[in-house]
């Protein structure tokens, strides 16, 4: 059939789509700038009509009422694998539970639990071309897996979308419904660095030789790693978020992609988020390839690459190394996500580095990021025999392979000169590293 014709058959209003959604079944949503607006949007207004409805999402860009009105939330049950901003307060009216995950097995994790079943798929789409193939455009972590699991699949099209090249190809064949929603893409600020995120960029950059490939995380340490990086030559990009600054180093000829032994020539990469020239930069570049989250996060893939740098940032690092990313104590803050995929991987690499970035202090200096141990009911992101390099405004502590002793010694160079002394004092005063007895005298330190 002549794919316009099809395309026009399965075309449906956005509230007529909606109207699909029965009580007691379960969507599954596309991830932060693919997910669908209009969707989203119209599903509050059919609250009425429905309950105990599922909804799986990862890092969603806006809030919506299904989520955050109270009028509306407890017709809905929102299962995170990673929370943004508005999530945070969902959180509290207690319909949305975090999922924990490894990124590269999010999606078959998830449907594991669902013996692979699914009631609903929406996502975003550009329009198809003249052979009725679609791009899934700016997502494709979990996007696939869930489309070929779903019993019903609804694109969202979006003619401002960027067409992106890899796996993202879907044909209108493959697509129950589609709904028109032209709208302006979401845009992810990029935050000039602080004075302490540019010193921390400054020293992740000494790390970073000619040749290497990189994963970059979000936020304001990544991106301010860039400018102390122009002089390098032949950098490649593997990466799970495309971003802003990798725009940069390509346009300044840092990256070429050239010495990378896997997708040579290509920046890789699962999903993107940024401004409106990271959009633009990936419509039909045949040197960007996007590739599902299972194949660009599994760690033995990202293990194949030489001289692989993995940088995340963190919330706290305690004297044993662990690694809190996603919550402050209890409270959940947004997710593991590729973390712990990118950062082993990156260990299997032949020449390979792991790095954990984060500013020493937090609350205008009144706190310590460097901690005795993780503030009481805080989430492992990284475990400590996992912990490789860690990065304050302070320098860099290379934890793989020390004792707890010489770690908490190396973790108190990097921290603030303010919280030293009680680092020393509460690690010997919890027995974590108890003072050198020699005869009954306690040595000084």
């Amino acid at each position: 059939m002549d794919p316009k014709v099809l395309y026009q058959q399965k075309r449906m209003t956005i509230p007529e789509a909606v109207a699909l959604v029965q009580s007691g079944q379960t969507i599954g949503v596309a991830m932060a700038a693919s997910e669908p607006p209009g969707l989203l949007a119209e599903l509050g207004r059919h609250a009425d009509r429905l309950d105990d409805i599922k909804i799986w999402v990862c890092l969603p860009m806006r809030p919506y009422d299904f989520n955050t009105n109270p009028a509306v939330v407890p017709h809905f049950f929102t299962e995170n694998w990673f929370y943004g901003v508005a999530d945070r307060k969902s959180h509290q009216m207690g319909r949305m539970s975090y999922t924990p995950n490894n990124l590269h097995r999010a999606s078959t994790d998830k449907l594991a639990a669902t013996k692979g079943k699914l009631n609903v798929f929406w996502g975003t789409a550009t329009p198809p071309d003249s052979r009725g193939f679609m791009s899934l455009s700016l997502g494709l972590v979990v996007e696939k897996q869930l489309i070929e699991a779903a019993d019903l699949v609804v694109l969202e099209i979006n003619e401002n979308l960027p067409y992106t090249l890899g796996d993202t190809q879907i044909h209108v064949s493959d697509v129950d419904v589609v709904v028109e929603n032209h709208v302006p893409l979401y845009q992810l600020p990029s935050v000039p660095p602080s004075d302490a995120e540019r010193q921390i960029g400054g020293y992740i950059a000494d790390l970073i030789e000619d040749g290497s490939t990189l994963q970059l995380g979000i936020g304001g340490i990544p991106n301010a790693i860039t400018p102390f990086l122009m002089n390098r030559r032949d950098l490649g990009v593997h990466t799970e978020m495309f971003t802003d600054g990798m725009v940069d180093l390509y346009e300044a000829g840092v990256v070429t992609n050239k010495r990378k032994s896997q997708w040579k020539g290509k920046m890789v990469g699962a999903f993107a988020l940024g401004t409106q020239k990271l959009y633009d930069f990936i419509n039909m570049n045949l040197g960007v390839e996007f590739q599902q989250g299972k194949v660009t996060n599994d760690p033995n893939v990202v293990g194949r690459n030489y001289k692989m740098i993995s940088v995340n940032t963190a919330l706290q690092v305690d004297i044993f190394g662990q690694v809190s990313s996603q919550s402050i104590g209890y409270k959940h803050f947004s997710g593991t996500g590729g973390q712990l995929d990118t950062h082993r991987g990156a260990q299997l690499s032949e020449g390979g580095r792991g790095i954990i970035a984060l500013r020493s202090t937090a609350r205008d200096g009144q706190i310590s990021t460097i901690v005795p141990i993780l503030a009481e009911g805080a989430e492992v992101t990284v475990p400590s025999q996992d912990v490789d390099t860690i990065v304050t405004e302070y320098g860099v502590a290379e934890l793989k392979g020390l004792c707890v002793r010489d770690r908490m010694e190396a973790l108190i160079r990097v921290a603030h000169p303010d919280f030293r002394d009680w680092l020393r004092e509460e690690a010997h005063r919890l027995g974590i590293v108890p003072r050198v007895v020699v005869a009954g005298v306690t040595l000084p330190d």
